[in-house]
């Protein structure tokens, strides 16, 4: 049992380091400075970074003591009940200022799994080449951290190729295992389902095919899961819905497909939803309804299909994104939409939308950004010049043929869209009169009818004249 963290770095100026160490050390009551670590333990930490930066490091231009008076860098201990200091933390790579550079031809050292105390390894941008030094995950010896080990993170390796190692499941005190951004293949391993006490499983950015595991479903404790940017396919499994902790789920960048599992309903602590760019189908209402919890839900090109009338969309009042763009929606956009007071962005860009868009959009507190373009949305944008203001080009409205805006002077443009032309017909004998609403070109009749004064007063001084004329000829007949 861990009595005592390493809290120092040889960062510190000595006189400083100093006084800290012993003020720490009469704080505990035992003398820290002469607590000793066993040799083998200090050489296997010596063999390990030289696996990755070579063996011309040796630590001793700093006669480093790793959990003594100069600790290695990246290099955590802790003081156990017999008195040795262990390792229980390596970071290899870009971590901190001065972090360790691996060598060209890094390899996974096999002595790493003689740190029997281990509790957090993170290899980071340590293998590079997946043609010129490719290097496999080993596939066995983790057993040896199955009493200790509780972080795993291996990220931005593209070099580290291979199969991700069935053992892995053996690891029972992992809470956060994180294979991001490297060269791994083959498929999600059903042993990682054993590890019941993850809160953190991520396996983005590698090429993983096959199926999510139906075992998947079994982390009571998971808060992250994020499998995006793979090769993954066949359907969702209906066990996600049993993720009761599950705050983030991002499945995006795959070739999922079948229907969104009604079951994902259950998840209602789901703050982020993400499964865009897959390939399913089914509509949303039977599932959304229930996420009331969601900040971010992100759907977009998927051939989902069906319309946002079925959904009670006041209900989502912590959502701030909203992305529905490139699904196959139709119909109209409700305004129950313009009731999510928390919404900061908007895309429902590249559907079959028809109708009109409601001004009350304008009127959400914290919206920044609208996307409608590539629709059949039709008829007349009244917003106001302060929204267009706010927005900029973060308003995308263009590709809506029958859709215009109400131009006024000097009012700022909606880009890519067309001013509104209207036809009024004043009366028999004068043709039909063309005009941009709201602009203010010289003419005895304003077009507009509803407009400004300018148009009664104009079709009041046609019938005026008319009069008058009428009473002139009138007395000369007699």
């Amino acid at each position: 049992m861990a009595t005592t963290t390493r809290i120092f770095s040889r960062k510190c100026h000595y006189v400083p380091c100093f006084v800290l160490l012993v003020l720490f050390s009469l704080c505990k009551g035992q003398d820290s400075l002469l607590s000793p670590m066993k040799k083998k333990e200090q050489e296997v930490i010596y063999t390990v970074i030289q696996g990755f930066v070579g063996k011309w490091w040796n630590g001793s231009y700093l006669y480093p003591d790793p959990c003594g008076w100069t600790p290695i860098q990246g290099v955590s201990c802790e003081q156990y009940d017999d008195g040795f200091w262990y390792v229980t933390a390596v970071s290899i790579g870009p971590v901190f200022d001065d972090y360790h550079i691996s060598k060209h031809d890094a390899q996974f050292p096999e002595q790493l799994f003689n740190l029997n105390h281990l509790k957090v390894l993170s290899l980071s941008s340590c293998f590079l080449s997946p043609t010129q030094n490719p290097v496999k995950l080993p596939i066995s010896n983790w057993e040896k951290f199955s009493h200790s080990l509780e972080s795993l993170t291996v990220r931005s390796n593209p070099g580290l190729v291979g199969t991700i190692p069935s053992i892995i499941g053996r690891l029972r005190r992992l809470q956060s295992l994180v294979l991001l951004e490297n060269g791994l293949t083959g498929e999600l391993p059903l042993s990682i389902g054993n590890l019941v006490k993850l809160r953190k499983l991520v396996l983005a950015g590698n090429y993983l095919v096959g199926e999510v595991p139906a075992n998947y479903g079994g982390f009571s404790e998971l808060l992250i899961f994020d499998a995006s940017r793979n090769h993954l396919s066949g359907v969702l499994p209906p066990t996600l819905g049993f993720l009761d902790s599950l705050l983030k789920l991002d499945l995006s960048n795959n070739m999922l497909e079948g229907e969104f599992p009604m079951e994902l309903g259950r998840l209602k602590n789901l703050t982020l939803l993400d499964i865009s760019h897959n390939k399913l189908r089914g509509g949303l209402a039977r599932t959304l309804k229930e996420l009331a919890s969601l900040k971010d839900l992100v759907l977009s090109n998927n051939p989902i299909g069906g319309d946002l009338l079925g959904i009670k969309w006041e209900n989502f009042q912590n959502i701030e994104a909203l992305d529905l763009s490139n699904m196959g929606l139709v119909g109209t956009v409700p305004e129950s939409m313009t009731k999510m007071k928390r919404l900061r962005f908007l895309d429902l860009s590249d559907n079959n939308l028809s109708g009109s868009l409601s001004r009350s959009l304008e009127n959400l507190p914290c919206l920044r950004a609208l996307h409608v373009n590539g629709n059949n949305l039709a008829g007349r944008l009244d917003f106001s010049e302060r929204f267009y203001r706010k927005m900029g080009m973060r308003f995308a409205a263009w590709n809506n043929a029958n859709l215009c805006y109400i131009a006024k002077p000097r009012h700022q443009m909606p880009y890519g869209l067309k001013p509104c032309v209207q036809e009024l017909t004043i009366s028999e004998g004068v043709s039909t009169v063309k005009r941009n609403e709201g602009s203010y070109e010289d003419s005895i009749v304003v077009a507009s009818l509803g407009g400004s004064s300018c148009v009664f007063y104009g079709i009041w001084w046609v019938f005026t004249v008319n009069g008058v004329l009428n009473v002139f000829l009138w007395n000369m007949s007699f």
